[in-house]
């Protein structure tokens, strides 16, 4: 390794770590060591110290040890004759300054309390967003897991200009990267100009503006820890694990613009202990050999206009990005772009009009491929703030295609019209709603557009299964209504025919290991009556993408000999999982919390739990951040049984399976919950109340306890007594 950079990193160890020391004693004589501390809704603590040594960081006074472990990882400073390697006491110079920097970040959190939002957004008076929380972690994990993300860019400092700011950010966006932004430079931070050019930052458009000084980088480290650790089943402490696996799974890499300091220096040490390069743009010294890192470790002098392409390169990445022919950049990372406001320029649904979408078969001869027709106003007939009904039609012909194939289309159409910059969609079939912003019609973009993305993402994405596609867009009320009322006669044969299957009449289950990127052991087979824990596959779903790539994460699993009917376990699909975990699960049980459930990998939409007291469940959804009966958050819960393990007592779940016939059946099904978020009641009362009914409790709903009653297992048992639950009269549940 470069002595020069080797002795700039250990000369900015030395710096942070001496400021950390120094912050800990101030605040050790003001608050006491019994000072609570650590990062918000969070169950990894301070998450590079729990993952890299093992320590539960919850008061003032467990940072002593960590302060020592700093300093005794802190080499002396390079003298000017030196002998070689200079490396290995650079990375540990690097890894103490994560450790130092997590320490300075907590002390902040504790002196003031409002310097970060806490928000996945900025507010109106905050930028900086601080550390991801754990409803976020999981939230976003999902999009590491699917590819739909493939790595991240931390960026230090700023560009010259505003504009080459945006351009660089609008590059790795169209790259699917997430865009991790710290540090100043020159008096200027990349986010700030970002939001100068009009750009939105925030987790939904994948631009994190996490802090405004150089110790705010460590959150980027944290949320690669918090993701070994959540996905990957790495235990806290098993250093060589968790740094391994970030190198082989976590594609990140850090990008520093402007002058790189020694404090700078010391982190892009700490970052390189993970795998992740850094590709400057300032002539700094370089470091080429790999090692360490997957190729080289330190690439310098990178013109603005190369250095998203050379970033990619060097870290390794694979990234596939379609030809989209659209004026706007188009992409998943725009999927969260909100347009509100005087920035739209038409708004179409949403309960302001009518908005339908369908997606619906034809025969060969009906469809004409590519032709795309507007019937009715477009963008360049109105004046903005214009709304409009609509509807869009996508008509499919081919030899392969299935009339099961419809709603698996139809769903991507929310998806793809988000991933166009300027462009904002909400909901699907008949409660569709879409704006359109001014900054989109000033760049070309009309309705007819909607038409060529979902043209060419469909036939991309699911070309296998048609040969033929075809969109009309109405925009004429008359004929909005007709398409609303055909649709809806659609809608209802769709449901009722997934509705109608059982997995007793089913003789082939579908596998879904697209977690298996993070969670090595975890496999979910998926059912008719029991959807993927992540909300985002059903057994549709899975026929269909089998059909569309059968080599693919979602292969057939034939059931087998029935092993348990009740507890729900099959041969086939015990086979199946100790195959595809490498030997590590020999059998789970679908129906069952109690015996030997379903593993988890952490992107569950849902976790169920027991409650002993009230004989009978709870379950909480990930948006919710409170405290539950079981006495643990969400966060807690999911770090609790993700990582691929089963764990008795607990199952990961989605909002969809709680409706389904085959929920916890073998412990009683939905008469057993007892408690759920008042939130997740409201969202999903239509299907449980139907289920109730068929179940002869219609008011079950209105038995189960939520948060407006209480969050111990004490404080809703008088409700659960006077609402009569069943739960109390059933059998016992232990």
């Amino acid at each position: 390794m470069s002595k020069i950079i080797a002795s700039a990193a250990i000369r900015g160890a030395h710096k942070i770590i001496g400021r950390a020391d120094e912050k800990w004693r101030k605040v050790m004589e003001k608050y006491g060591g019994k000072q609570e501390i650590g990062f918000p809704n969070t169950a990894y603590y301070l998450p590079v110290i729990y993952g890299i040594l093992g320590i539960k960081v919850t008061k003032l006074g467990d940072l002593e040890q960590v302060l020592k472990r700093c300093h005794s990882l802190l080499p002396p400073p390079v003298r000017a004759e030196h002998p070689l390697p200079y490396l290995a006491p650079a990375l540990d110079a690097g890894m103490a300054t994560l450790f130092a920097g997590e320490i300075i970040e907590a002390i902040r959190y504790l002196e003031q309390p409002n310097f970060y939002t806490k928000t996945e957004s900025p507010t109106a008076d905050n930028i900086w967003l601080g550390a991801a929380d754990d409803v976020i972690l999981r939230k976003r994990g999902i999009e590491f897991v699917d590819g739909t993300a493939p790595g991240f860019a931390a960026i230090l400092g700023a560009a010259p200009t505003k504009e080459i700011a945006a351009s660089i950010a609008i590059e790795l966006q169209q790259k699917n990267l997430y865009v991790f932004m710290a540090a100043e430079n020159d008096g200027q931070r990349f986010s700030e100009q970002l939001i100068e050019t009009g750009v939105q930052v925030g987790w939904p458009t994948r631009l994190v503006s996490f802090g405004p000084d150089i110790s705010s980088v460590v959150f980027a480290m944290g949320f690669a820890t918090r993701v070994a650790l959540s996905f990957g089943g790495v235990e806290p402490g098993d250093f060589r694990k968790v740094l391994i696996y970030n190198k082989d799974r976590t594609f990140a890499f850090a990008m520093p613009l402007g002058y790189v300091s020694d404090e700078w220096y010391a982190n892009a040490a700490g970052a390189i202990n993970f795998g992740f390069p850094i590709i400057a743009d300032t002539p700094i010294p370089e470091v080429l050999p790999s090692g360490i890192t997957t190729y080289e470790h330190v690439v310098s002098n990178v013109p603005h206009d190369r250095i998203v392409a050379r970033a990619i390169e060097v870290r390794g990445l694979k990234v596939a990005v379609a030809d989209v022919p659209v004026p706007v950049a188009y992409g998943p990372a725009f999927e969260g772009e909100r347009v509100r406001g005087e920035e739209i320029y038409l708004e179409c649904g949403g309960g302001r009009t009518m908005m339908v979408e369908f997606a619906t078969s034809k025969r060969m001869d009906e469809v004409e491929d590519g032709k795309i027709s507007v019937v009715g106003p477009e963008v360049s007939d109105v004046e903005a703030g214009t709304k409009l009904p609509m509807a869009i039609v996508v008509e499919v012909a081919g030899r392969e295609m299935q009339e099961d194939y419809e709603p698996i289309l139809e769903r991507q159409i929310h998806h793809l019209i988000n991933y166009a910059q300027g462009v904002m969609h909400i909901g699907q079939r008949d409660i569709a709603w879409i704006r359109i912003g001014k900054s989109a019609v000033e760049k070309g973009f009309k309705i007819a557009h909607i038409g060529s993305l979902l043209h060419a993402k469909l036939h991309q994405d699911f070309g296998r299964i048609f040969d033929k596609l075809q969109v009309t867009i109405y925009t004429e009320e008359d004929k909005v209504k007709e398409i609303v009322a055909m649709a809806k006669k659609a809608y209802a044969v769709r449901d009722a025919r997934i509705e109608g299957m059982t997995d007793e009449t089913t003789d082939t289950y579908y596998s879904c290991t697209l977690c298996q990127s993070f969670a090595p052991s975890h496999v979910c087979v998926i059912s008719p009556e029991r959807t993927g824990l992540c909300g985002s596959y059903n057994w549709m779903d899975c026929k269909a993408a089998y059909e569309i790539s059968p080599t693919g994460p979602n292969q057939p699993v034939a059931k087998g000999e029935v092993i348990d009917s009740h507890l729900g376990q099959w041969k086939g699909v015990n086979e199946f999982v100790f195959k595809t975990s490498r030997g590590k699960m020999d059998h789970y049980n679908f129906y069952s919390i109690i015996q030997d459930p379903m593993t988890s990998c952490g992107c569950m939409e849902c976790i169920a739990a027991i409650l002993p007291m009230a004989n009978g469940l709870m379950t909480v959804n990930r948006e919710y951040m409170g405290m539950t009966p079981s006495g643990m958050k969400f966060t807690t819960l999911a770090g609790t049984i993700g990582g691929g393990i089963s764990t008795p007592g607990f199952v990961g779940h989605s909002k969809y399976n709680i409706g389904q016939r085959k929920f916890v059946a073998a412990e009683g099904g939905i008469k057993r919950l007892v408690w759920m978020p008042k939130m997740l009641k409201e969202e999903i009362a239509e299907r449980f109340n139907a289920r109730a009914e068929e179940l002869g409790i219609p008011d079950l709903l209105e038995r189960v306890a939520d948060e407006t009653v209480g969050t111990t297992e004490e404080e809703i048992m008088a409700f659960l007594q006077e609402k009569q639950h069943p739960a109390l009269t059933m059998d016992p549940l232990m």
